[in-house]
């Protein structure tokens, strides 16, 4: 739906550590991460103090007497395929999280160890659940190996405040099937370490699904390859990455509406209208050239997407119009559908559509709600998920009566870069649940699939994406915990904060806001010397990105020339210039990635890297059109 919408270094297994906590709430410029106070991190809550600090929260626990105690001879011990593969993954994480190199046995279990079991016999458990069992030793039991893992993401989180962790049993199953995080990266790139943290910190809190609604580079369609696409072999990371933590990603390309990355070069497909003013945006549902062109993007998106969903959108798209401005629909839906049917009833046609060559490919179909206006006597598709965000005369209990998978991604979770933001404080105080739709609140779970937040670059210059990050982390935990759990698990808001502040990051979270050098004068020069050397005064922003100011002209470097998309020049090619410093124009943050034999610039917003040409000119371009130029600094 697009509404105009640390790396910790390892330490010996002799000297292990809990993790550095994340700092939220009203931080809105950077997630910073406080340093550990072991003494007091070793600490074991005494049974009367409840369930441990966990997100989502445990609700139910049972103390025992005593702790289990992590340290250096601890074993992770599994039996089957399915549970050592559980326990390769929570090796790897508690590696990075400075916690040793933890061996994987198949031997008997001793005190001390972790016993990772996969048991398809423990059906009450579902396909997510888990037992947890501390003591001597510490047990993590599912049906599925998605169940034990979820399991070691509690146990992280545990260790992550401590390495005693208090003697006590849980069982713990979500409440909910889907449990997400949709971002638009569609028209603003985002770069693909900030989703690879989006990745773990959703597995860290049990959320299972991420929605991408984005660009890939096409083989098969190079006239649509405009700047903000991924490479295949970026997704093809990304999805493993996904895979070896429970996340699905799920792709989109909206449709029918929303669709100029992709016909901005095909005038031939765009919806004209009666004044025949082509419309970019809209794709042309009476054409059967416009349904071949889209059933092609999915199959070359499939080669890289595995998943068994996929999202067409289906949103807005007569936004700023109305059907009665293109005839042609309406007599595309009578032709077909007889004399009663509506233009609707073509913009449904064409989504029955899409769901029919998608279930061929084994794949299922999901869209927004707002197109269901209940104009249309065809009804959707059978099957067919709605994601419901905004309230509209089909209301949420009439899609479930009528059959459709519904889930809750209502306005009122939205992140929009640049524009509004969720409220959690106000939803905890409310005790928000997925119930809680856009016009409705529903009094039963049934035929909700879960609910997720979103995350829109409506202004894509309004944010970066280190402020993105810091201002989404508490509503990341908030929907964690309400489609896991209970809404409200905490007296207070501020108190469902230090949980979640006592929880940190995901183990192999990278701090994206550490710059790569220090504030100061440098001199700069591209290894190729087709550039003059340059003097910049170099300083940090509070969002962790740098600006370069020029020593001799006193201006800034910035990135402002070529059509704006969505206010950001995404142009390939475009100039880098200097100009007048503003300290609220994030097109003159940059950052420096380290690179061999020096580093390379890139931009804060559109995320490409600045070229020198060999004559001299600072430009723009995505690292797999041109290679960056790589630039060494040296103090004056």
């Amino acid at each position: 739906m697009t509404v105009l919408r640390s790396i910790f270094a390892p330490r010996p297994r002799s000297s292990p550590r809990p993790h550095r906590r994340r700092l939220r709430g009203t931080v809105v410029a950077l997630v910073l991460l406080a340093a550990s106070v072991p003494a007091a991190a070793d600490a074991v809550p005494s049974a009367a103090a409840g369930p441990p600090r966990t997100v989502p929260a445990l609700t139910d626990w049972t103390p025992g007497e005593g702790s289990y105690s992590y340290g250096p001879d601890t074993r992770l011990v599994a039996h089957g395929q399915a549970a050592r593969q559980v326990a390769r993954t929570l090796a790897d994480d508690l590696r990075a999280a400075g916690d040793g190199r933890v061996p994987v046995s198949d031997g008997t279990p001793r005190d001390g160890d972790i016993v990772i079991d996969v048991d398809p016999a423990r059906k009450p458990l579902g396909a997510e659940g888990y037992e947890l069992r501390a003591g001597g030793r510490l047990e993590i039991t599912g049906a599925t190996g998605a169940g034990a893992f979820y399991g070691t993401r509690t146990l992280l989180q545990l260790l992550a405040q401590g390495h005693r962790v208090p003697a006590g049993r849980t069982v713990d199953v979500p409440r909910y099937k889907e449990r997400g995080v949709g971002v638009c990266a569609c028209y603003i790139h985002i770069s693909t370490p900030w989703l690879e943290n989006l990745v773990r910190d959703m597995a860290y809190n049990k959320q299972n699904q991420l929605l991408l609604e984005l660009k890939v580079k096409s083989d098969k369609h190079p006239e649509a390859n405009s700047w903000g696409y991924y490479t295949k072999s970026e997704i093809r990371r990304l999805v493993a990455l996904g895979e070896k933590y429970h996340v699905t990603i799920v792709p989109e390309i909206n449709s029918p509406g929303h669709m100029d990355p992709w016909l901005e070069n095909r005038a031939d497909l765009q919806l004209t209208d009666s004044d025949g003013k082509p419309q970019p945006s809209r794709l042309d549902i009476t054409k059967d050239e416009a349904f071949a062109y889209y059933t092609s993007l999915i199959d070359e998106y499939a080669e890289v997407f595995p998943a068994t969903s996929w999202h067409m959108g289906a949103d807005e798209y007569m936004l700023g119009s109305d059907f009665a401005k293109y005839p042609h629909i309406l007599e595309y839906a009578r032709k077909k559908y007889g004399a009663n049917a509506t233009p609707q009833d073509a913009f449904v046609d064409f989504i029955n559509r899409v769901h029919a060559y998608a279930a061929g490919k084994g794949k299922r179909l999901r869209i927004w709600n707002d197109g269901l206006t209940g104009a249309n006597t065809v009804p959707v598709a059978a099957g067919t998920s709605v994601e419901h965000w905004l309230d509209v005369k089909t209301k949420p209990s009439r899609l479930i009566a009528q059959g459709y998978p519904l889930q809750n991604a209502a306005y009122a979770l939205y992140l929009v870069r640049g524009g509004f933001h969720t409220n959690t404080k106000a939803l905890y105080g409310q005790a928000w649940d997925p119930r809680s739709f856009e016009g409705e609140k529903l009094a039963s779970r049934d035929g909700i699939t879960g609910a997720k937040i979103s995350l829109w670059p409506d202004n894509g210059r309004g944010e970066t994406e280190n402020e993105v990050a810091a201002a989404m982390a508490m509503p990341l935990s908030h929907v964690a915990q309400v489609t896991w759990g209970a809404a409200h698990p905490d007296p207070t808001y501020a108190d469902f904060t230090a949980r979640a502040d006592s929880v940190g990051h995901a183990p192999s979270w990278r701090d994206l806001a550490r710059p790569a050098v220090a504030d100061g004068t440098y001199t700069l020069k591209d290894t190729k010397g087709y550039a003059d050397p340059a003097v910049y005064d170099i300083k940090r922003t509070a969002d962790g990105y740098l600006t370069l100011k020029s020593a001799a002209g006193g201006k800034c470097l910035e990135t402002r020339s070529g059509k704006l998309t969505l206010n950001v020049p995404l142009q390939p090619g475009t100039a880098v210039t200097e100009e007048t410093c503003d300290p609220a124009n994030t097109l003159q943050r940059w950052q420096l990635t380290k690179t061999a034999g020096g580093y390379r610039l890139i931009n804060a917003i559109t995320r490409m890297a600045a070229h020198v040409t060999a004559e001299g000119r600072l430009l723009q371009y995505p690292t797999d059109q041109q290679a960056p130029s790589v630039w060494t600094l040296t103090t004056p």
